[in-house]
């Protein structure tokens, strides 16, 4: 009987097994054949054009845009449903996160259109076709993501799984497109750079897939053509943002929810000034150190030599200290006895997984940087000070990992009425009488009766009773003289574990809120175009100028994820502690 009742669940779950694995097969095929199909446009494979990509991506994106224009109707003839929603997924942070890139993504698409205007004489009509089309994608992919990122699909279970990794590896195979386009506009501007600091042996054919006929309006065409230059990053970004986010959708499909009572956690200012003021610190400090790098780097080989030592120096310092305010926090937590949170939760596992995955970009490049300082034949003094950052660069993500999954999967701390504000409750002659007042106060026996009576407060204590007895006066007296000190004694233990708690709590929300600034500072040095990765020359000595350069492009974007993410967790920590 018990195998005859349990099988109906079990073979349930088979069918949504197999969706799952199918839909998972189907979007990696997907994905496999436009990245060949990228890879062959980018050789110049015989036959393959870019009009080929861009038809496929179209399509991807035309089916996509059915899909959730079916979703989006199917939601509002059943919007007076109670649909159980994924608390967890859709960060507020997340959601402006990537309507920001994706503003910059649609004035992108905006210039490319004027581009294709400009050269529509020998352009292929798919080049003007594809950023209307992916305009009208990014404005209802982030509206569909507003509305429904926190979903939890229990109908049409296999369809929904279809459509949704449809739509993530859409999205991957679009960044993949930035990527390798973007990675191909800046050849030569950085073979000029490395130039002025002595490389000249560098010598490569360049091919950016220019149009073969002159522009119809020389100014015009080229804000275009630097314009897009300068947004791919963003684009890059956007993609990247919400992949993730359709990631955690296509997880939660079918799951079952448990409902437990969320505790809002409201940021405060209030005990963080220290890591604030020193996070500011850095902060200023950085837009000076980037503003002053895009100036000097490439005007002469001193400057470009003095740009490149400055930053490292700056960086190097930055490193060490988050490295450091790491190490603390990480301390602290090995002193603390507190259970974690092993609840089931996709968004969750996601975040943890995205800061290891998105954190070796950043180690791929610092180790090959390493490599090429131990391998190349001549080593300029400013290449040496490239050693320790990137060592820093591996040993500082390794400590902020750590910290920021523990942080996360720690419980919360739920809201202690007993420290914050405690109810004395007498017992006077068979009446209960409420009263509130701070622990310092009882504590100092400030909130003692206008009779001279002093309410007892801890381990159920009466106190104020009438004694009518005479007789057994003195021994009741001294009885409760007895109880008074063991609960003295006890209320300052309790006051002394609280007010350790308290500090080490303190210095933990100053040490995220420090990282916080930290990263959201070292976030805006790749983001705007300081990249010493590029300029320091030794790399694409011993890699080579082109492979280097297409490397340091698929693992930069992981990079700057990296530090914009870890910075939104770090604020979440914040919240938490």
């Amino acid at each position: 009987m018990e195998k005859g009742a349990g099988s109906p669940a079990v073979g349930g779950s088979y069918p949504q097994k197999n969706a799952e694995i199918l839909s998972s097969q189907y979007g990696i095929n997907l994905f496999l054949a436009g990245l060949l199909l990228t890879f062959a446009w980018a050789v110049h494979a015989v036959g393959i054009s870019k009009s080929h990509l861009l038809s496929y991506l179209i399509t991807l994106m035309l089916i996509q845009l059915l899909w959730m224009l079916w979703y989006l109707c199917r939601s509002c003839t059943q919007r007076r449903l109670i649909r159980d929603k994924d608390t967890h997924a859709g960060a507020r942070w997340l959601k402006c996160g990537i309507t920001l890139f994706a503003v910059i993504t649609l004035i992108l698409d905006s210039f490319k259109i004027g581009y294709y205007v400009d050269f529509s004489n020998c352009l292929s009509p798919t080049e003007g076709i594809f950023p209307v089309t992916h305009a009208v994608h990014t404005i209802l992919q982030v509206y569909f993501l507003w509305c429904h990122a926190k979903d939890i699909i229990q109908s049409f279970k296999t369809l929904e799984r279809f459509g949704v990794i449809h739509s993530v590896f859409t999205n991957l195979l679009l960044w993949t497109n930035g990527v390798l386009t973007e990675s191909k506009h800046q050849l030569n501007e950085h073979k000029e750079r490395l130039i002025t600091l002595g490389f000249g042996n560098i010598t490569i054919v360049l091919d950016d897939h220019a149009p073969q006929c002159n522009c119809t309006t020389t100014t015009l065409c080229s804000i275009f053509s630097q314009g897009i230059y300068y947004l791919y990053p963003f684009n890059i970004e956007y993609h990247i943002l919400a992949s993730t986010m359709l990631y955690v959708l296509w997880k939660n499909i079918g799951r079952k929810v448990e409902h437990h009572q969320q505790y809002k956690t409201p940021f405060k200012f209030h005990g963080i000034t220290v890591g604030m003021i020193f996070g500011l610190i850095v902060l200023t400090s950085t837009i000076a150190i980037v503003v002053v790098y895009l100036i000097q780097i490439g005007r002469s080989k001193i400057k470009s030599e003095l740009a490149l030592t400055m930053f490292y120096l700056h960086a190097i310092f930055v490193l060490a200290l988050m490295c450091t305010a790491g190490i603390v926090a990480l301390l602290i937590y090995r002193l603390e006895d507190r259970s974690l949170d092993n609840s089931k939760n996709p968004a969750r596992k996601l975040d943890a997984e995205l800061l290891v995955g998105t954190a070796a970009g950043s180690w791929l490049l610092s180790w090959g940087s390493i490599l090429a300082i131990i391998c190349a034949q001549a080593h300029p003094k400013y290449t040496w000070y490239n050693l320790p950052y990137s060592a820093l660069v591996i040993i500082e993500k390794y400590i902020q990992n750590l910290f920021i999954i523990e942080s996360i999967h720690r419980e919360q701390d739920k809201v202690n009425d007993s420290i914050k504000t405690l109810r004395i409750v007498t017992i006077s002659r068979g009446s209960t009488l409420s009263l509130s007042s701070s622990y310092k106060e009882i504590y100092n026996g400030r909130a003692a009766g206008d009779g001279g009576e002093v309410p007892c407060l801890f381990k159920g204590s009466i106190c104020g009773r009438e004694n009518d007895a005479a007789g057994g006066a003195s021994k009741e007296e001294t009885s409760q003289e007895n109880s008074s000190v063991m609960n003295s004694a006890s209320d300052f233990s309790f006051y002394s574990r609280n007010s350790v708690t308290n500090n080490k709590r303190r210095i933990l929300k100053n040490i995220a809120a420090f990282l916080f600034l930290c990263n959201l500072s070292l976030w805006i040095p790749p983001a705007f175009g300081c990249r010493p990765e590029y300029d320091n020359g030794l790399e694409e000595i011993v890699f080579g100028f082109e492979p280097w350069i297409i490397v340091v492009n698929l693992a930069m974007p992981f990079s700057i994820f990296y530090r914009m993410h870890s910075a939104a967790s770090l604020f979440e920590v914040n919240c938490k502690t």
